[in-house]
């Protein structure tokens, strides 16, 4: 198993690229075999990600940009199951996505970022084979977007309000009343069972202390819950 070191910097100098994500591979260096287009809209169901980013913008006239993005994360050791992935669909690239400060293991990441690509080639595979989870109402969302910006809608300010207000209905919907679990949280926590035993046990504790002058040494025990 794979381990990466820990970093006591974090530092970049100017101009540097930023060393979280590497590479990028593309489908012209991949030579695997497509998947079951099923079992891929399942695993995007579970690990897939629409995230829209409004960020401000120097050369448009309203002062923002809307950016897009698609993408699936997982450990390096998995890449494999990603490039299958961007067969299957026909586009994106991969990134290596080192987490070396934290000093964890290194992932993964497939992104889709080309609203064109998104449009022509992500948009038509969910269409064809849909997701079934809650992630379904992301992408409906995540798909008007995307069109809304090929239509050149968000650069007008009552289009970027109406993308706007998309954008918090999706994060309403990833919102879940406790902490959502990564992969990222899952390989680094502790071996399935360690944790509910460790919270659930009883203590006792059994501590000598000195004999009186008269009778039988006494030797407390403690009860109670960790």
């Amino acid at each position: 198993m794979q381990e990466v070191s820990r970093v006591h910097s974090t530092k970049r100098k100017p101009f540097e690229r930023n060393p979280a994500l590497k590479g990028p591979i593309g489908k012209e260096q991949i030579h695997r075999q497509k998947l079951n287009p099923h079992y891929v809209a399942g695993f995007i169901d579970g690990e897939g990600s629409f995230s829209i980013s409004i960020v401000k913008h120097k050369t448009t006239k309203s002062g923002f940009d809307v950016r897009p993005e698609f993408e699936i994360e997982v450990r390096k050791d998995d890449q494999e199951i990603l490039e299958r992935i961007l067969i299957t669909i026909g586009c994106g690239k991969i990134f290596d996505c080192s987490y070396e400060r934290y000093g964890w293991f290194p992932h993964a990441k497939y992104k889709i970022t080309s609203n064109k690509n998104l449009k022509d080639y992500l948009f038509p595979f969910l269409d064809r084979y849909p997701l079934q989870a809650k992630k379904a109402l992301m992408y409906k969302r995540f798909k008007i977007i995307v069109l809304m910006i090929l239509n050149k809608k968000h650069l007008k300010p009552r289009g970027l309000e109406k993308i706007s207000k998309i954008r918090d209905e999706m994060r309403a919907l990833g919102k879940k009343h406790e902490p959502m679990e990564t992969a990222r949280v899952r390989e680094n926590r502790l071996p399935s069972g360690v944790g509910t035993f460790a919270s659930n046990c009883i203590c006792i504790q059994i501590l000598p202390v000195k004999p009186r002058k008269l009778g039988v040494p006494e030797v407390p025990i403690y009860w109670g819950r960790r």
